[in-house]
């Protein structure tokens, strides 16, 4: 069982003319990625996540502003990682229970293992602990 770190993707350019990092596949990210989203204009008083996934896993950049992750494992260890760098990334695996809260002007950039499917969410805090709890 793997837990969420941080990834740091590099850095190119400078000051006067800007900077770009790049992703190429399977290089820094764990999985080949199959989905990629964003969220915006997140109000700052609104959290969201509040889920945990099966297989996905993802890795959460903060494109613009600042995002606070809070990750949850099912042994009860809680991290909090401050995403403000659009050069790192957090890797969250699948049994991560997650929660984000975003500043107004954040972008999140997500980079997911696999497609949207419904099933493959767990959004019941009581449901995630239980099915985790049980695996070895």
């Amino acid at each position: 069982m793997t837990n969420p770190f941080l990834i740091e993707f590099p850095k190119l350019g400078a000051p006067g003319i800007g900077y770009i990092s790049v992703v190429e596949q399977q290089q820094l990210v764990p999985f080949e990625v199959k989905r990629v989203f964003w969220t915006y204009y997140t109000p700052e008083s609104i959290v969201r996540g509040r889920h945990a996934h099966h297989r996905t896993e993802q890795v959460l950049i903060a494109a613009a502003g600042r995002i606070i992750v809070t990750t949850e494992l099912a042994d009860g260890t809680i991290q909090t990682f401050r995403l403000e760098d659009p050069h790192v990334g957090l890797y969250v695996p699948p049994h991560a229970w997650h929660t984000m809260q975003y500043s107004h002007s954040a972008v999140q950039l997500v980079l997911a293992s696999a497609g949207y499917d419904e099933k493959d969410y767990i959004r019941d805090y009581e449901q995630f602990r239980q099915i985790w709890q049980a695996q070895p």
